[in-house]
């Protein structure tokens, strides 16, 4: 199966949840994190780093729920902001 390259919108979503849950992740471990959440550390390496800018909605949805952070907040941080309206 051949993916589709990523928008560069895409990306820098990626990005974004990437730092947002390193941030909150604050001084607990990678390991320990991920292993609350049941995903690997690799996979929480990888989508801190910007290296997996899609991860599966099952995965943010458990490390969300193990750093104390909603849904609603990931979507609200992580959102494309609209540029002007066109005419």
């Amino acid at each position: 199966m051949v993916r589709t390259p990523l928008t560069a919108e895409e990306r820098e979503r990626g990005e974004r949840l990437g730092r947002l849950l390193r941030e909150a992740r604050g001084g607990r471990s990678m390991a320990e994190v991920a292993a609350r959440a049941g995903v690997s550390a690799e996979t929480l390496r990888k989508i801190e780093t910007g290296r997996a800018p899609t991860p599966a909605f099952f995965t943010v949805a458990a490390l969300a729920g193990t750093l104390g952070l909603s849904l609603d907040e990931l979507l609200a941080a992580t959102a494309v902001t609209a540029g002007p309206a066109a005419a």
